[in-house]
C-alpha cells in the first residue's frame, strides 16, 4: 500500500509557475501604483491583496475546525483522509502571516489623497459619530491584539493536531493517551475558534471595512462560506492524491460524506444569505439596507446574482442526487466552482467598501488570486511528503477502513 506521496514534477512546476504569475503580478500592480495618482487605484491594489489574503487563511484556518469537530465527534470517517486536512491546516500560519502583515500595512499606513484611509475608515474617523462610537472596539489596539491573538492560536492548533497526529505512529500499539489529549485540546480550539471566526475576526477584518453598517449574521454568514470552501478544497486534494495512488483506504463512501458536506454547507450558506437579506429587506431601514443596494442594484449586481447561482442553485441541482456524491468528476468539478464562487462572495463582501462603483475583476485580481493558489498547492504538498499518508496506529483506522456512508 503506497503510503507515502512524492510531489510529481507536473504538480510543482504548477505551483511555482502560479507563484511566479502571482509575483509578477503583484510587480505590476506596484508599478501601476507607483504611476497613479488615483485614489481608487490605491484602494483596489490593497484592497485586492486584503481579499485574497483574508480569503486563503479563513478556508485553511476550517480545516482544523474540522479536526476539532470530528475529534469530538470521535468520527472515524475522517481518518482514511486525515492527513490532508492536517497538511492545510499546518500551513495556516503562512497564510495567517501574509494577511497579518498586509492588514497591519493597511491599518498603520494607507491613506488616501484626502488623508483618509477609505479601506478601514475607523482608522481615520474625523468627526462621524457613529465610528466615533464604536472606537471602544474599533480601535488600532484591538484590531492589532485581536489578530495576532487569532493568528497565533490558530498557527499553534494547526501545527499542534498535525504533531500529535505523528506521534501517535510511534506510540504503543492501542495507547490512547495522544488520542484523548487531541479530544480535550479540540474541545479547546473550537472554544477559540467560537471567540475568533465565528464572531470578533470578520468583524474586524472584513464588516468593519463598511464600519457604519452591521450584521448580527455576519461572522456566521463568513464562517459558512468559509467552511463550505475548506471543505471543497480537503476534496479536491483527496481525489488529486487518489489518482496518484495514494490513500488507498479512501472509498467512495468517504467521497460521498465530503459531498454531503459541500451540499449540505451549501444550503446552510444559503439559510444565511438569506436570513441576513430578508431582515434587512423587510425593515427597510436605510442604515442597513444602504449596504445591499450598492451590491445589488449598483454596479455589483452581476456579481450579487452570480453568487446567488453559483453558491446556491449549482450544488443543490448538481449535487442532490446520490449518484452526484460518488462521482470523482462531478465532486471535483463542483468543489473548484464552490471554492471560486465563495471566492466572489468574499469579494463582494469586501471591495464595494473602499471602492464604491469602481470596480474590478481583471488581470491584477486574478493574478493575486492565481499566486495564493500556487503557494497553497506548494506548501500543501510540500507538507504531505512529510509523513505517511496513512495515519498508522491511529485507534480509528480499523473503522475508517469498513466506513459505509
Amino acid at each position: 500500500m503506497n503510503d507515502r506521496f512524492e510531489i510529481p514534477a507536473r504538480l510543482r512546476n504548477t505551483s511555482i509557475a502560479l507563484i511566479a504569475i502571482g509575483v509578477l503580478t503583484l510587480i505590476g500592480g506596484i508599478a501601476a501604483l507607483l504611476t497613479s495618482h488615483v485614489d481608487t487605484d490605491r484602494a483596489r491594489f490593497w484592497t485586492v491583496l486584503l481579499h485574497d489574503s483574508v480569503f486563503f487563511t479563513l478556508i485553511t484556518a476550517v480545516s482544523i475546525f474540522i479536526q476539532a469537530a470530528v475529534s469530538l465527534a470521535q468520527g472515524a470517517w475522517i481518518v482514511a483522509f486525515r492527513r490532508v486536512p492536517e497538511a492545510i491546516g499546518a500551513n495556516v500560519w503562512i497564510f495567517g502571516t501574509i494577511a497579518t502583515v498586509i492588514l497591519f500595512l493597511i491599518v498603520f499606513t494607507y491613506k488616501d489623497s484626502h488623508g483618509v484611509n477609505s479601506i478601514f475608515p475607523w482608522v481615520t474617523p474625523g468627526d462621524d459619530k457613529i465610528l466615533i462610537g464604536k472606537s471602544p472596539f474599533l480601535n488600532k489596539g484591538m484590531f492589532v491584539a485581536f489578530t495576532l491573538i487569532a493568528v497565533g492560536l490558530w498557527s499553534y492548533f494547526g501545527r499542534k493536531f498535525r504533531a500529535m497526529s505523528i506521534a501517535q505512529e510511534s506510540a504503543p500499539k492501542n495507547d490512547t493517551k495522544i488520542y484523548w489529549k487531541v479530544f480535550r485540546l479540540s474541545g479547546l480550539f473550537l472554544l477559540v475558534y467560537a471567540l475568533t471566526q465565528m464572531s470578533t475576526i470578520p468583524w474586524l477584518w472584513v464588516m468593519s471595512i463598511q464600519a457604519h453598517w452591521f450584521s448580527t449574521l455576519f461572522s456566521w454568514y463568513a464562517f459558512a462560506s468559509a467552511f463550505v470552501s475548506g471543505m471543497s478544497l480537503i476534496l479536491l486534494w483527496v481525489v488529486y492524491l487518489k489518482n496518484q495512488g495514494n490513500l488507498r483506504l479512501v472509498t467512495t463512501e468517504h467521497m460521498h460524506d465530503l459531498g454531503k458536506f459541500m451540499f449540505a454547507f451549501s444550503v446552510f450558506w444559503t439559510y444565511l444569505w438569506f436570513s441576513q437579506y430578508m431582515l434587512i429587506w423587510y425593515a427597510n431601514i436605510p442604515e442597513e439596507t444602504q449596504y445591499f443596494k450598492l451590491r445589488q442594484q449598483g454596479p455589483y449586481s452581476i456579481i450579487f446574482y452570480a453568487n446567488f447561482i453559483i453558491n446556491f442553485c449549482m450544488p443543490i441541482i448538481i449535487l442532490m442526487a446520490r449518484p452526484s456524491k460518488r462521482n470523482y468528476f462531478t465532486v471535483s468539478f463542483m468543489a473548484m466552482v464552490i471554492i471560486f464562487g465563495h471566492w466572489l462572495d468574499y469579494f463582494q463582501m469586501i471591495m464595494p467598501g473602499p471602492l464604491g462603483t469602481e470596480w474590478h475583476i481583471n488581470w491584477y485580481e486574478i493574478g493575486v488570486f492565481m499566486g495564493f493558489v500556487g503557494v497553497l498547492i506548494f506548501t500543501v504538498s510540500r507538507t504531505l511528503t512529510k509523513s505517511s499518508l496513512i495515519p498508522h496506529n491511529n485507534i480509528l483506522l480499523k473503522e475508517t477502513a469498513i466506513h459505509i456512508a
